[in-house]
């Protein structure tokens, strides 16, 4: 894999507030982007390097800091005390300014001339959050990796293809709920690992699997290759 040469970056919502991303870049020119959405736990070391695995696959990566709101650069560990630090910093932050943060990441990975198209692809909390930027903002795709209130916003019709994942044995989200997305949503392909837990991307999570890992990874770039880079 190709050595990628991360930076950090600053941005702005639309609201004014200010914040923190780290962005990748390809070796070439890239006629895509990603916007890669964090966990509970900040844009930390696992997070970064999921960015940079998309830059090393030809898209301009770049993940913004949705917890700079309340603690600028803040990186979170894998476990429960962090976990609960983590969830307490979304709560207060609320889905809707974070999707502030999320658009404003869109809008900058978009600025090129001609404008590329992006794609938003998000990990637990930032799985409800690309499902959300796909219902709510306009990225040219959106995948969500084991959303845990995808199911509150079933309702929600996405404006652009989606792609979900989600582990078969996720104790944080049962099987009902996401039933409940695949009859809301027929057309929008859910795929279910079964022997997979939550977080089974994160390879620094208990959960991690390789397995359900890689084939998600495979599904999830043959779509954003289709989604965002094809007939660009």
């Amino acid at each position: 894999m190709l050595a990628i040469m991360g930076s950090h970056v600053q941005l702005t919502a639309s609201d004014g507030h200010q914040f923190g991303a780290y962005q990748a870049e390809p070796s070439t020119a890239s006629n895509g982007a990603i916007v890669i959405v964090q966990e509970i736990f900040g844009v930390n070391r696992h997070i970064r390097a999921v960015t940079d695995f998309y830059a090393t696959q030809g898209f301009s990566a770049i993940a913004p800091g949705l917890f700079d709101r309340m603690q600028p650069g803040i990186q979170l560990n894998y476990n429960l005390a962090d976990a609960t630090r983590g969830m307490q910093i979304a709560t207060q932050i609320g889905l809707e300014k974070a999707l502030l943060d999320v658009e404003a990441a869109i809008q900058h990975a978009a600025h090129t001339d001609p404008p590329r198209k992006v794609g938003v692809v998000g990990f637990c909390y930032g799985g409800t959050l690309a499902w959300l930027a796909a219902t709510r903002l306009n990225p040219a795709a959106a995948v969500g990796y084991y959303g845990g209130q995808i199911a509150r916003f079933a309702n929600e019709k996405p404006r652009c293809p989606v792609v979900l994942h989600f582990g078969g044995k996720d104790q944080h989200i049962p099987a009902s709920e996401i039933q409940k997305i695949q009859q809301a949503h027929p057309e929008v392909p859910v795929f279910v690992y079964s022997d997979a837990g939550h977080g089974f991307n994160c390879d620094q999570r208990p959960d991690y699997n390789a397995t359900a890992a890689g084939l998600a990874r495979e599904r999830t770039l043959a779509f954003l290759r289709e989604a965002v880079i094809s007939n660009w």
